[in-house]
């Protein structure tokens, strides 16, 4: 199901579509801002079924290392994440801030060089950003903002801090993954001392209920540095509870990802309840259930359950005796099955793709949940 999304004066266009056979709404757009020029930024908004008016969860990314990367992102890459909060009784909204995925603008985020850093004013371009999304959801039918909250992963976590520190109103707490700016190389941040002083500027003002998770094995920002800014953080004024969450995979900076959901959503669960946030039984899925490839075991079977909670543009593909890769959160289900044949080819040279979104690649029709 395809509809326009009318928004009178807002001007915030759109396209919403049926996540599943199950109601569940999810709306492609565009969230107006002059400094983001004509286009505005990319977003998506991911909402349970029904008629209500679910709080907003304001949910934003990372920065890769690289400039070059931030083109190629998108929001679907959090579609999982968006997925839990979303079943949490929130209105999932990522939006991409100024410089990557598509949004206009240019790179706002910039801080100086790496041994003279401005993370602050960096927070502040962030939080700029952050702020026109949720003024683009004021007055919507199925959205409101109050009792809202924002969540963030990496550069997104201190966005989200930033936004705390002068918070508009309705905002009610601030979940952060591994939050900081800076990382350059593994274990190697650009001026340690101003990013911890940066979150101590932000502790002066910032008094909304936090939780921060950082891995034992984060490779970004790790437990030393991670406490430093707690500490400052919290010496300032700021509230903020400290998860110190045990090593994850190759590098904790992933934590936060659809392979992590059984891990960081019990952190999540606590600190919602804590806060009289959120709905108290979980909201089924979306989605739908296909059956995995039969050669696969193990970490193949978990893998394609990975694959089936994740956002659309994606493929899994398989080779005869067991090999397999998936992409997620492309721009198009084309270069999903690109990706995914080419990742795949490195281990086997019989892969086929096997599966693209909800639907097998050659039988077909998916069974509802």
């Amino acid at each position: 199901m395809i509809r326009a999304a009318l928004l009178g004066l807002a001007a915030l266009c759109g396209v919403m579509q049926a996540a599943a056979a199950d109601d569940w709404r999810r709306e492609d757009l565009r969230i107006p801002m002059a400094a983001a020029g004509p286009r505005g930024l990319e977003a998506m908004l991911l909402r349970p079924p029904g008629a209500r008016r679910y709080p907003l969860a304001l949910i934003s990314h990372g920065s890769p290392r690289a400039a070059a990367d931030r083109p190629a992102m998108n929001p679907y890459r959090l579609y999982a994440q968006a997925t839990e909060f979303a079943r949490r009784g929130f209105a999932s909204l990522v939006v991409m801030r100024r410089g990557y995925g598509t949004s206009d603008g240019g790179y706002a985020e910039s801080s100086g060089p790496c041994d003279h850093r401005d993370y602050r004013m960096a927070g502040q371009a962030s939080a700029t950003d952050l702020r026109a999304a949720i003024d683009a959801m004021r007055g919507r039918a199925d959205v409101t903002t109050e009792g809202m909250i924002a969540v963030g992963v990496s550069a997104g976590g201190f966005a989200s801090v930033a936004l705390a520190a002068d918070p508009p109103p309705g905002l009610a707490a601030i979940i952060s993954f591994a939050g900081g700016r800076g990382s350059r190389a593994d274990d190697d941040v650009c001026d340690e001392a101003a990013l911890v002083a940066a979150f101590a500027g932000y502790g002066r003002t910032a008094r909304l209920p936090m939780l921060w998770v950082y891995a034992a094995n984060d490779k970004f920002f790790g437990p030393d540095l991670a406490h430093r800014l707690h500490g400052a953080f919290t010496a300032a004024g700021g509230r903020a509870r400290l998860i110190d969450a045990p090593a994850f995979g190759s590098d904790g900076h992933a934590l936060f990802s659809a392979a992590g959901v059984p891990a960081w959503t019990p952190m999540v669960n606590g600190f919602l309840r804590e806060q009289g946030l959120g709905v108290r039984d979980l909201i089924a899925a979306p989605g739908v259930t296909l059956a995995p490839p039969p050669q696969l075991r193990g970490t193949g079977r978990a893998a394609f359950d990975t694959y089936l909670a994740s956002g659309p543009h994606r493929a899994f593909a398989a080779s005869p005796k067991g090999a397999f890769a998936f992409r997620t959160g492309e721009r198009s289900v084309a270069e999903a099955e690109e990706k995914t044949l080419a990742a795949c080819a490195k281990y086997a040279g019989d892969c086929a793709i096997y599966a693209v979104d909800d639907r097998l690649a050659v039988t077909a029709e998916p069974r509802p949940r």
